[in-house]
């Protein structure tokens, strides 16, 4: 028997060359050609299914009545948030996360409250009709109304589509999916792809919701071509700590909402629960005050978060002092420690410096970096910050302390969880006085250190 023809396929952007290489040459990334199993011209897809999709007219965008997309819920209201508001008639969704995190409990979860209104299809291939059934019961979920098909034949799940005509649909996963019409294996490049394709094809000719669940890599990205991200409307990932009772999803793209929105949820034995005081859970109770802890507000999507930032500083020993930052990125870290020794006067050269986020939230903004400086110095003299004390800014590489976005929704949240004391960017202070709360206005780093140390020798 002849052996197969295979070129590589790169699963950032789905070039294709014939001979493997370290680098792509269509978009630059190491590391990322995979061999696929070459393809026979005009055998991707049956006629059939090529005639799902219509030729649509060509319109005047003036022509076009601008409406608002109907949404329905889901039930959760903390995964209706991250998805804006609701899912979408004809919109495709992408969830991805760890394995054992809870991306099919939750959507179990979904389906199960959507058979009230809608008329929803779980097509499972991973799974057996017995082990859903088995988690639905530990759950107690009502499953009467909701359909499930246990199926990774692409054409299979296709006529069940056609035949069925259900309304929401959960493919749970695509790397398991696999189409005849490609003769490589299920979760290849090739196969992801079209099969996400074609599915995405039919969402929107059927107006069906559907949602795709997705498998991540080690490094936490969704496996297969990145092209998958490109072809869905909203992709979503599941984030923390499989061993943590608390489950994090945060939106990255999303066509019919805002992105980066964040839903906090609680894993227990009846499944996923919605949080409603997320704050609660990134602020640790100590019992006395304790030096290198400060409390930041941080905007996730349309939400305002309190977390607290913890700053752990000791002699180093080694020729090099260690820099590590969990929950926030380490290049930052670097850059702040020479801002504050360049404009605050404060040395931490032969320093261990270790960064941490309470509760595995991940902050990317740049309003940490008042809230990181300011823990970092407390701990290096050992004095705790006032307990009552809330921060946000972002400081520049000229020491100066330039505005964070949404300032008086993050100030209002503070006053709303009881702290009394806020130090801000000159540029936030608000225009009206927000009751219970005394703001700290500074425009330099050496100014708040200084503010600071008048707190403490007030007390």
């Amino acid at each position: 028997m002849a052996k197969a023809k295979t070129n590589y396929t790169c699963t950032e952007c789905g070039g294709i060359v014939n001979k493997w290489a370290g680098q792509c040459p269509s978009c630059g990334q190491w590391n990322t050609l995979v061999e696929t199993i070459m393809e026979a011209a005009g055998n991707r897809f049956s006629a059939k299914h090529q005639s799902l999709a219509q030729t649509a007219p060509v319109l005047n965008l003036s022509d076009i009545e601008a409406s608002d997309v109907p949404r329905f819920g889901t039930g959760i209201d903390e995964f209706d948030r991250v998805l804006g508001g609701g899912l979408v008639p004809g919109g495709v969704v992408l969830i991805g996360g760890d394995p054992g995190i809870g991306k099919s409990t939750l959507l179990l979860q979904a389906l199960s409250n959507l058979t009230k209104i809608k008329k929803v299809l779980y097509v499972s291939g991973e799974e057996s009709g017995a082990q859903i059934a088995l988690r639905a019961n530990r759950l107690v979920l009502d499953t009467h109304g909701l359909a499930l098909q246990a199926e990774i034949q692409l054409e299979k799940i296709l006529n069940t589509l056609a035949d069925h005509k259900p309304e929401v649909v959960v493919i749970d996963s695509i790397q398991t999916i696999y189409s005849d019409a490609l003769s490589s294996a299920p979760g290849s490049v090739a196969q992801v792809r079209e099969c996400a394709a074609q599915l995405t094809r039919v969402a929107k000719t059927m107006n069906i919701t559907m949602i795709l669940v997705g498998h991540v890599t080690k490094e936490g990205a969704l496996a297969g071509p990145r092209v998958l991200e490109h072809i869905v409307d909203t992709v979503l990932y599941f984030e923390g700590d499989t061993h943590s009772s608390f489950r994090l999803v945060r939106a990255i793209k999303n066509r019919f909402g805002a992105v980066n929105e964040l839903g906090v949820f609680a894993m227990t034995e009846r499944g996923l629960k919605g949080v409603s005081n997320p704050s609660a859970l990134f602020l640790s109770q100590h019992e006395s005050q304790v030096a290198g802890s400060c409390v930041m507000v941080t905007q996730e999507g349309t939400r305002p978060l309190l977390v607290e930032i913890q700053a752990l500083v000791d002699s180093s020993f080694a020729p090099n002092a260690k820099r590590l930052s969990v929950g926030l990125e380490q290049n930052r870290l670097a850059m702040l420690l020479a801002v504050l020794h360049r404009h605050a006067g404060v040395a931490a050269f032969d320093q261990d410096v270790f960064i941490n986020a309470v509760g595995g939230v991940k902050i990317a903004e740049p309003a940490a970096d008042l809230a990181v400086l300011l823990a970092i110095n407390s701990s290096m003299r050992n004095k705790p910050l006032p307990r009552s004390l809330v921060v946000f800014g972002e400081v520049g590489l000229a020491g100066e302390i330039r505005p964070a976005p949404r300032g008086q929704e993050r100030l209002k949240e503070a006053a709303k969880l009881g702290f009394t004391i806020a130090m801000i960017p000159k540029a936030n202070a608000p225009k009206q006085k927000i009751e219970g709360l005394t703001i700290i206005a500074v425009d330099r780093i050496d100014e708040a250190m200084s503010r600071i140390r008048d707190i403490d020798d007030a007390n």
